[in-house]
């Protein structure tokens, strides 16, 4: 490869999102579910998530997508679920990534906590928080993987 496609292909992947992914489910040792509403679209509600940045792993995404979400440091508490969906990138989202992306690729991870936190939003992207037990996170989850992986989760804590 020379330098001039190199440089292309770099500017490439910054300019496209990685078609990647992390959910963190964070939880209460008393099984409340932090749920966060997102500002668009607006009765979008969901654990902690986001984009793989280009050169960045999994639990190191997860990580900065939990602080930046939420203002909550994970330290050694972060747990790998070592479980990953893939579905389609949605006609919505699909400008913000490569044209050849179709398939997004999102990994699990959990975070327990012994009791309820009030997360710090970062107001662009939530606009409210809840904390819910385990019923109720699975009637406002509005994607069917968030849904699977809080079902995952408590059946594994009960």
């Amino acid at each position: 490869m020379n330098s001039q496609s190199g440089y292309v292909s770099r500017l490439v992947k910054t300019a496209n999102k990685r078609p990647a992914s992390v959910l963190v489910v964070v939880y209460t040792i008393r099984g409340e579910f932090l749920m966060l509403r997102r500002t668009v679209p607006r009765d979008f509600w969901q654990s902690v998530t986001g984009s793989l940045e280009w050169g960045e792993s999994a639990i190191q995404a997860a990580r900065r997508e939990l602080y930046e979400e939420t203002g909550m440091m994970a330290g050694n508490g972060l747990i790998d679920l070592h479980c990953q969906e893939s579905f389609p990138i949605l006609p919505a989202w699909r400008s913000r990534y490569h044209t050849n992306a179709h398939i997004n690729t999102e990994h699990w991870f959990a975070l327990r906590v012994p009791c309820r936190r009030q997360p710090r939003l970062h107001a662009n992207e939530h606009a409210e928080y809840r904390w819910v037990p385990y019923a109720q996170a699975l009637r406002l989850a509005s994607s069917w993987t968030n849904r699977k992986a809080i079902r995952r989760l408590f059946s594994e804590i009960n």
